[in-house]
């Protein structure tokens, strides 16, 4: 088995390390607006222009439909080196254009014509809604209900967190069609205009990590049947495609956030000294940055072999389950340890540490608690092993 990446791809992957020393970390603070975790107009196009030129630019969009088309490892080391800076949201569209989820692009005739395409044309936004107030990473505990009425589906619930949902078009909303059934049959996927009379935005959550996610209140919304995406009960099924591919992500962005909190250790270790010697050469500092170390190599090897295995084909669900947790985890501790080091002044605003360190202690929590995902995968252990 070979551990290193190709030629090709490690020269890309040099690129953009170039690009976010050079063009991103100097701008840093500058680039996000205070409020909604977004890349500020003036910053926008420039950037939007140089993810083209890097070759980035609608990296998941398959290109059939005018992306990049790069595979999921390839985007596992795109998000990787871009997320080694705060330049760019953590959350949300950053630079490289239309993020689409994998079940628009089940869709055929009149529902891509109304909704794929011009999301990929940048003329409209969506919105993923899922989360619930007694439904996170539980979805089979969703409240949310479709009702079957002729040819419309009744909608009646509550979302909440849903990242973008303000300036959303349309939205791919997760509802229970029977909630006896829970996720195994009883969740059905609709796309269900902004616009539709019952559909109201309720309240802005601004949250520790930046970004300001929303509450959505469906009160007898309409839709018709065949904005249904898939079968009715298959809504969790169909979700299942992009989930894994979510949960790469997150570890591909722990792998970027942890190599920048060991850059800075390492630097700030040998830069700074206290009672007539450098922190590098104290045995606490230099226990912690071998544990950075050890623990970035073991988890950049999870979430490559997670990509690498989705890429192929395999069921990779249990790789998937454990690279969030394992990443996400590790990413954590990188933050806390190197705001450590630092002490005081990685308590300001001054480094971008406090921002690494709240935007990853969230992600510990978001799409997929780390709970859930040591559960999920003890109920693998269970069946597989003795």
């Amino acid at each position: 088995m070979d551990f290193q990446l190709p030629e090709e791809l490690r020269m890309f992957k040099a690129t953009l390390r170039k690009f976010v020393d050079s063009e991103l970390i100097p701008i840093e603070r500058q680039t996000i607006t205070a409020e909604g975790e977004e890349v500020k107009p003036e910053f926008l196009g420039k950037l939007q222009l140089r993810a083209k030129d890097l070759g980035i630019w609608m990296m998941e969009v398959p290109e059939e439909h005018g992306g990049a088309g790069l595979s999921l490892f390839q985007r596992t080391v795109v998000t990787e080196e871009l997320s080694r800076t705060i330049a760019l949201p953590a959350r949300g569209e950053g630079i490289t254009g239309p993020s689409v989820r994998h079940i628009l692009y089940t869709l055929t005739g009149e529902l891509k014509e109304r909704y794929l395409l011009p999301v990929l044309r940048g003329e409209k936004k969506v919105a993923f809604a899922q989360t619930e107030p007694d439904a996170g990473s539980d979805p089979g505990g969703m409240r949310t209900t479709a009702v079957r009425d002729g040819d419309h589906y009744v909608i009646n619930g509550t979302k909440r967190f849903i990242t973008g949902a303000h300036k959303a078009s349309f939205m791919q909303l997760m509802a229970a069609t029977d909630r006896s059934k829970g996720s195994r049959g009883g969740i059905s996927c609709f796309l269900v205009d902004m616009d539709t009379p019952g559909v109201k935005l309720g309240t802005s959550y601004q949250t520790m990590m930046g970004d300001r996610p929303w509450e959505i209140v469906l009160d007898n919304v309409r839709v018709p049947v065949a904005q249904r995406i898939g079968e009715e009960g298959g809504g969790f099924k169909l979700a299942q495609k992009w989930l894994g591919a979510g949960r790469i992500k997150h570890g591909a962005r722990a792998l970027g956030v942890a190599e920048r909190m060991l850059e800075m250790s390492t630097s700030y270790a040998k830069q700074r000294s206290t009672f007539g010697r450098p922190l590098a050469d104290r045995q606490a500092t230099q226990w912690k940055l071998a544990d950075m170390y050890i623990n970035l190599q073991a988890a950049r090897l999870l979430v490559y072999k997670a990509a690498a295995r989705l890429d192929n084909g395999e069921d990779a669900r249990e790789d998937c389950y454990v690279c969030k947790y394992f990443a996400d985890e590790m990413a954590f501790k990188a933050a806390d340890e190197c705001m450590q080091i630092h002490g005081g002044i990685a308590l300001t605003t001054d480094l971008p540490i406090e921002k690494f360190w709240r935007q990853q202690r969230s992600y510990r929590i978001t799409e997929g608690a780390s709970e859930v995902m040591k559960m999920v995968i003890a109920r693998h252990v269970l069946n597989t092993y003795g």
